[in-house]
Order: C-alpha cells, then sequence, then structure tokens
C-alpha cells in the first residue's frame, strides 16, 4: 500500500466532489445518499476525464469497519439458522449457473462478444478475480470491466428507490450512552484479531478477506463475549461516502464513447440477471423465513460491499445477505473455470 496516495491531489478531488454531493442527496432526502451522491457525482467526474483517486489504505480502513459494524449482528442464534442457509446456498449455485449459461449466450448472439469474454462478462459478480481469470485466459478485459462496471451503477443506484417505496425499514441507532461508555481496548482488539484474520483468509485466497475475516473475528470475539464495540450511524455515513467514491474511481480510463459501446448489452444481461435473481430469492422464500428484500439482496449481481452496505442501511439481516454474497464469490470462482473448460473440450 502506498500511504503517499492519502496526501495526493487525486484523492483530494474525490474527497472535494464527494462530500458536497453526499450532502444534496442527503437535502434531496435519496435513500442511501451518502453512498449514492458520492458514487454518482464521482463516476460522472471520471468519466469527464478528472483524474480522481481512492487510497487501498483508506478503503481497507472502511470495509474493515464496516465488517465490524455488520459482526454486531452476529450472536449464538444465528448458528441455529446455519442448517436452513444450506439450502439457499444450493439455490445460489443454481441461480450462477443459470445466469452463466443464459447471459453468456445473450451476449455472444447479440453483442458479438467472443465465447469466453461472454461467460466472463455474464458471471453475477466478483470482477476483481475475474479479471486476473479474463487476463489469463486472453480474453477482452475492456468489455469485461465495463459490463460489470455498468451492472454496478445500475444495481447500486436502482435497489434503493426500489426497497425504500416497498419497505420501511431502517438501520438503529445506537444510544449516545452505549457510544460514550464503550471501551476503547475492545476496538482495539476487535481490529487486531481482524487483522489476523484477513491477512490469513488472503494467504487462503478467500475472497472478499476484508470483509470475510472482519466479520469473523467480530463474531467469535461478540459471541464469547471477549470483546464487543459498536460502530455509530454517523462513521457509517462516512464508510458510505468513502466506498461510494471508490465505485466512481473505477471509471478512471474509461470513456463515454466506452461506456455507450457497452450500456445496451449491459442493460439487457443486468435484467435478465435481476429476474434470474428474483426467481431464486422467491425459492428461497419456500425453504426459509425471511424477509423477501432480504433474499432479494442475497440474490442480487451486484458488489458484496455495495450491497452490504444497502443491507445496513435498511436493517436487512446484513450478516445473511453478506454470507450470500461471501459464498457467491466462492462459487464463482470455482464455477466459471469448469464452464471454460468445458466449452474447451467441445470445440
Amino acid at each position: 500500500m502506498d500511504f503517499r496516495e492519502i496526501i495526493s491531489k487525486k484523492f483530494l478531488w474525490t474527497l472535494v466532489i464527494s462530500f458536497p454531493s453526499a450532502l444534496l442527496a442527503d437535502f434531496l432526502e435519496i435513500p442511501l445518499a451518502w453512498f449514492l451522491g458520492p458514487m454518482l457525482f464521482t463516476s460522472l467526474a471520471s468519466l469527464l476525464g478528472l483524474e480522481l483517486k481512492m487510497p487501498r489504505v483508506i478503503l481497507s480502513l472502511i470495509l474493515i469497519l464496516l465488517g465490524l459494524y455488520i459482526g454486531n449482528y452476529i450472536d449464538k442464534n444465528l448458528f441455529a439458522q446455519m442448517n436452513q442457509w444450506i439450502w439457499t446456498s444450493l439455490i445460489m449455485l443454481i441461480y450462477i449457473i443459470l445466469c452463466v449459461l443464459f447471459v453468456s449466450k445473450y451476449l455472444q448472439k447479440f453483442s458479438k462478444y467472443e465465447k469466453k469474454t461472454s461467460i466472463f462478462s455474464a458471471a453475477p459478480g466478483a470482477l476483481g478475480p475475474l479479471l486476473i481469470l479474463a487476463e489469463d485466459e486472453k480474453s477482452d478485459l475492456s468489455h469485461v470491466a465495463t459490463s460489470h462496471l455498468i451492472r454496478l451503477i445500475i444495481i447500486i443506484t436502482i435497489f434503493p428507490f426500489i426497497v425504500n417505496s416497498f419497505y420501511d425499514g431502517k438501520s438503529i441507532e445506537v444510544s449516545k450512552d452505549i457510544l460514550e461508555n464503550q471501551s476503547i481496548i475492545s476496538l482495539l482488539i476487535l481490529i487486531t484479531a481482524s487483522i489476523v484474520l484477513i491477512i490469513f483468509f488472503q494467504k487462503l485466497k478467500i475472497p472478499a478477506a476484508l470483509l470475510s475475516g472482519t466479520l469473523v473475528a467480530s463474531g467469535l470475539l461478540q459471541i464469547t463475549e471477549l470483546a464487543s464495540y459498536k460502530i455509530s450511524n454517523d462513521v457509517i455515513d462516512y464508510c458510505l461516502l468513502i466506498l461510494g467514491a471508490s465505485v466512481g474511481c473505477r471509471f478512471a480510463n474509461k470513456t463515454f464513447a466506452e461506456i455507450g459501446k457497452n450500456a445496451l448489452h449491459s442493460f439487457v444481461a443486468t435484467f435478465f440477471l435481476v429476474i434470474f435473481g428474483v426467481l431464486a430469492a422467491y425459492a428461497a422464500s419456500l425453504v426459509i423465513d425471511k424477509n423477501f428484500f432480504t433474499l432479494l439482496l442475497s440474490y442480487c449481481p451486484g458488489g458484496i460491499y455495495e450491497v452490504a452496505v444497502i443491507a445496513i442501511f435498511f436493517d436487512l439481516d446484513p450478516e445473511f445477505v453478506s454470507f450470500h454474497h461471501i459464498i457467491r464469490l466462492l462459487m464463482i470462482l470455482f464455477i466459471v473455470p469448469i464452464i471454460l473448460r468445458f466449452i474447451q473440450k467441445k470445440t
């Protein structure tokens, strides 16, 4: 990690754009304002050619804080529910296979994507690891990245409005008494344990190690009552701002022409992925008693961290949603290479 990025002009411009856009979105009463405002404005600025940057060290710290926040939802009762999660995980497996096979066929036929590129572009998530696989397979990285980024913007922009229209849940405010009487030692223990598990998970190449490592550390320490720390909603707002801006920064070196070229087919592919997600959520509702929007977010083809903050904001079982997105990442990284090998054998 390059700590000099924290004082760079690119990061300063990112903050200059992000704070006013978050306040504007909040003033307009847009749901998830501190995330959507910075995301949309930094995306636009990046496409207009402004050089923006989100330092990895800042983003890593924010993701750890989000993991600690979600970890507060984990308790002993959670393990009693996990036997039902086997069925929802099986539904996830079927969902991913159908998405990759169906959407990749669409992209091959109508957007003229090469077979391998279409498979990487059709996968419902896991952009980072998929780009590494795509590079190894000599696929078109620009098509893969642009397809996923357009889908991410569509999903993360629209879903909060949908949930806000039909569901009135909101994240629970932590009382001032609890916040003021917390031990800084507990926070240090949680952060230290999280960093240890993150490093361990990264060595094992577990996807989303920053979130999964922090979740496990926070959950175990809380269940065993060794350490617990509540993150305030104000801190979470700043986390949302950084995460939203980081999405916009991904459009660096992209152009409106490049986005426009992929937009139509990315919209259609996203529509199919969402339809499959709705069907998967309905199937899951038959085997587990969960709010339908919780299930919908669990099968949403968006980024794991971005979807997690929607679950946090609307108090839609963030631990359940996060677990299923981690499982989704693992399954995608397992399934996509198998489908590629199968296609290569046929040709």
